[in-house]
């Protein structure tokens, strides 16, 4: 499969005019043949990675079933995800068997984006900042309980959140970040306890503002922790709703491109309208593109990670680069996936989209197989 006359997404990070030759699952060479489709310099950019989402059309990865599972790796493919790493949420260590054990066991079908991981985003996090995670099931950080899970999901667990402040928790990331991504996440920490969580061996920021304290001038909180420290990095929401313009592009000055990573955070209603749903034990609603549970905090998101991704460029003033750069080739290197995913370059797999210069899909390609 060869096409010619586009502007592909370089691992460099710039885009460069010229060819995409595919053999079996595998990018072979950007050197084309004369037979090759001409694509009229659309973009190519790589399959799009979100390693933070909870669901969409309806199901939730905490469904803890192969047919939620099956629904969200097809919708993510559909529009340009290649590669899933889905999140819980803060329940008791049953449910949650119950969902690594799922995932664990499922087989991902032909237009299935990938199963790469799992974000267990809670329930080692902080009782006030628990955003739209059920209270009633936080707990301190289990070195045990963490190592039965990850037992149960064969490993499948790439990331878990921690809050640092609470008891335990800062040793529960010194012992386990050698064998799992720990990320800062749902905390009341202040700047020198977050200093203290990624001495400890953190390396990322759940999305970044939210359920954490803010930038202060006096008390610099979480972000300026991880902000200086070129090791760690940060998630964001760009859907527009959780946080304004100026903020995002804040983030990208103090962390750099290569360390910023869009996610969509998606829910159930992702892909639907208007209405009421469950996350987590609780109900939340939709209107518009805002979700919120019945005390009005936000619940998560409705966009999905090509949206973001769409909306930081177009409305939020991040260049193209640095926005294909923080949906590929970032969250891959974070689940340590760099090397295979994340890039179109010779022995990557072959996952890209095609996109038009207003950022609409014209193409997906999922493993050397045109799929959309």
């Amino acid at each position: 499969m060869e096409f010619s006359n586009l502007r592909v997404y370089q691992p460099d990070g710039t885009f460069k005019t010229g060819g995409l030759s595919i053999s079996g699952d595998r990018i072979a060479s950007a050197e084309v043949s004369a037979d090759a489709v001409d694509m009229g310099g659309l973009y190519a950019v790589p399959g799009l990675v979100d390693l933070h989402f909870h669901g969409c059309m309806g199901r939730d990865f905490c469904d803890g079933t192969h047919e939620a599972i099956s629904t969200l790796a097809k919708y993510q493919a559909q529009i340009g995800v290649a590669a899933i790493c889905p999140a819980t949420m803060t329940y008791p260590e049953e449910k949650l068997t119950q969902i690594a054990e799922a995932a664990a066991t499922y087989q991902v079908e032909s237009n299935d984006a990938a199963l790469v991981g799992i974000n267990m985003e809670g329930p080692y996090i902080a009782p006030d900042k628990v955003g739209a995670q059920n209270p009633a099931y936080v707990r301190s950080a289990s070195i045990e309980e963490f190592g039965r899970l990850q037992h149960q999901a064969k490993g499948l667990i790439k990331l878990v959140d921690v809050a640092p402040e609470q008891p335990g928790n800062l040793e529960f990331i010194r012992q386990m970040s050698h064998d799992v991504r720990v990320s800062v996440a749902h905390t009341c920490t202040g700047y020198d306890d977050a200093c203290a969580a990624f001495d400890a061996g953190a390396r990322h920021m759940t999305h970044l503002f939210n359920a954490m304290p803010a930038l202060h001038h006096r008390e610099p909180g979480p972000i300026a922790a991880g902000a200086e420290r070129n090791d760690v990095t940060a998630e964001i929401i760009a859907d527009g709703v959780h946080i304004h313009p100026a903020m995002v592009r804040l983030a990208f000055a103090l962390f750099g491109d290569d360390r910023m990573i869009l996610i969509s955070d998606s829910l159930r209603a992702c892909g639907l309208g208007d209405g009421e749903y469950e996350l987590g034990g609780q109900q939340f609603f939709v209107k518009g593109n805002r979700a919120t549970i019945a005390n009005g905090s936000l619940a998560g998101s409705v966009s999905d990670v090509m949206a973001c991704m769409r909306t930081a460029v177009r409305t939020m003033g991040i260049p193209l680069t640095s926005a294909v750069k923080a949906a590929t080739v970032n969250p891959a290197r974070a689940l340590g996936l760099d090397g295979k995913l994340g890039a179109i370059a010779p022995g990557y797999q072959a996952d890209a989209v095609v996109l038009d210069r207003d950022l609409n899909i014209k193409h997906v390609v999922l493993r050397g197989k045109v799929i959309a």
